[in-house]
């Protein structure tokens, strides 16, 4: 549990880090948009290492990967919807439907 609660945590700065800049930086010059998101990412592998540390022996590197994927999305969705302002399209459903597959395949 500790490793998946670090890792969503992470994932969330991680998708500000990746995305926020379109939105709040997108009249500034590129290259403060990188150093703001650099800085975000900083915070983003404090986290995320450590998550993968402590994960890695009661996961194989492939189920962590795998859950990261899920992890990415299940943040990624309610943040391109209500923070950027995206319309929720049957293409997320769909990719989770894929997503559902990988965690099976990967964890049986």
């Amino acid at each position: 549990m500790k490793t998946i609660g670090l890792l969503v945590l992470s994932n969330i700065f991680m998708t500000f880090a990746w995305y926020a800049h379109l939105r709040n930086l997108r009249t500034r010059h590129w290259l403060i948009a990188v150093a703001v998101s650099w800085g975000i990412a900083f915070f983003e592998y404090l986290i995320q290492v450590p998550a993968n540390r402590i994960g890695y022996g009661r996961f194989s590197l492939a189920q962590l990967k795998i859950l990261q994927e899920v992890i990415t999305l299940s943040v990624f969705v309610p943040f391109a919807v209500l923070y950027m302002g995206t319309t929720l399209t049957w293409n997320y459903l769909w990719a989770g439907f894929c997503l559902a597959g990988a965690v099976f395949f990967i964890f049986r």
